[in-house]
């Protein structure tokens, strides 16, 4: 029999009746004989509400203690889930980020796990229980408590996972899967059954919200298989792993992604001098702020056009900087939208497959949609659209790329 470590997201134990419903789902794993180390959120809207309490106290608290307070929403889960399976007859025990020792850094609010021991969880599995832990936590050195930050329960799962050398790490969400894209954009769009870590950590940094990235490394780290699964439906889901589709019907496209949270900026008339992406850029970057599609055009006055995205959020900011940074460098204007999207083709078939990036621009071509920005990697192109064209963009490619779902029959 196998060991699986499952994670249960905050709306797969929102509710007391679903918390029952994990407790059900686990019982039948146990009873097939199967070993289980379960990671959980809070429940969902408690780490907003704890958050909430407080801000109502001062506006920026220490991170430590911020740590401290928000923790303790899994906690409640991980007692509630215990006492759900013991009622059913389960031994479970559950446990803290600490108390299982989820060493960490001292990064608090972004706390980078170290070195997690498995000697406790090891002897309850040996004796048959369930062993129920606490995500999105751990405790540095000095035993402070510390939190993981953005998607860390999903890292704890895959930690846990690659700690204990599980067999599968299962993630159960609120999608049955990883998609070809966005359902609600394509009714067509099919779920995959199986998915290479590279083309997943693609999809998930390109705008994908199945997975956290950071979790989705840690797995092709660590080379911990990823099934994504729903928490209340049957089915095989979707398994992330390092081997890629072998079979003759390997699509060279695998899925689409598209990002509605950017923004583009350019710098109009910049001096063609050495060094000057750095004096744009450079500012940028101290203010924290993250750039990601950069193209620059030389005309034939000797200028430059300097143009790049950032995420939508800190579109304001970034043109405060580049206005100072325009005045200096002696450029002509700072010009910026908002309305933008980016959309890309993920599939690691690209390597041995030419003309994907031709296909993909004809297509455009024939809706009449323009291309801003054009980005390429090994198993990615991503190019900038009109937002308005974002849903008319993804549909189109979708079924030039053959990704459409079969009709199934009556």
């Amino acid at each position: 029999m196998a060991l699986y470590v499952h994670k249960y997201g905050g709306t797969s134990v929102g509710t007391i009746e679903k918390i029952e419903g994990v407790a059900d789902k686990l019982k039948k794993f146990k009873d097939e004989g199967h070993d289980l180390v379960v990671a959980v959120s809070a429940m969902s809207g408690e780490t907003n509400r704890l958050i909430g309490l407080a801000k109502d106290i001062c506006e920026h608290p220490s991170p430590r203690e911020m740590d401290v307070l928000v923790s303790t929403g899994e906690q409640v889960t991980i007692a509630l889930l215990a006492m759900a399976l013991e009622k059913r007859g389960i031994p479970a025990r559950s446990y803290t980020g600490s108390q299982v020792k989820i060493l960490t850094d001292s990064a608090f609010m972004k706390a980078r796990i170290q070195d997690i021991d498995t000697d406790n969880m090891r002897k309850d599995l040996d004796e048959g229980r369930i062993v129920i832990v606490a995500g999105f936590q751990g405790a540095d050195a000095d035993g402070n408590i510390t939190t993981l930050g953005r998607g860390g329960s999903d890292t704890t799962g895959v930690a846990l996972a690659a700690a204990l050398k599980a067999d599968e790490c299962h993630i159960y969400t609120d999608v049955d899967g990883v998609y070809t894209t966005d359902p609600r954009v394509v009714e067509k769009a099919r779920r995959m059954d199986k998915i290479t870590f590279e083309e997943m950590l693609e999809m998930a940094s390109l705008g994908s919200k199945v997975l956290q990235i950071r979790s989705v490394e840690f797995a092709g780290k660590y080379n911990v298989p990823l099934r994504v699964l729903h928490s209340s439906k049957e089915g095989n889901g979707t398994l992330i792993t390092t081997e890629e589709d072998s079979s003759m019907e390997q699509p060279v496209i695998s899925g689409i992604a598209f990002n509605r949270d950017e923004a583009k900026l350019t710098v109009v008339g910049v001096p063609d001098i050495p060094g000057v992406a750095s004096k744009i850029l450079g500012p940028v970057g101290a203010a924290n702020i993250e750039v990601d599609m950069i193209v620059q055009n030389v005309s034939a006055d000797q200028t430059t056009d300097f143009t790049f995205t950032v995420h939508r959020n800190d579109f304001a900011k970034t043109q405060e900087i580049l206005e100072a940074i325009a005045k200096e460098l002696g450029a002509r204007e700072v010009a910026g939208t908002r309305d933008i999207t980016k959309v890309s083709l993920v599939g690691v078939g690209m390597r041995s497959h030419a003309g994907v990036a031709s296909k993909m621009f004809d297509v455009l071509a024939k809706e009449n949609i323009n291309i801003q920005i054009i980005s390429t990697s090994e198993i990615k192109i991503s190019v900038v659209i009109e937002e308005k064209y974002l849903e008319l963009a993804v549909r189109a490619l979708h079924t030039a790329f053959d990704l459409d779902a079969e009709p199934t029959e009556d």
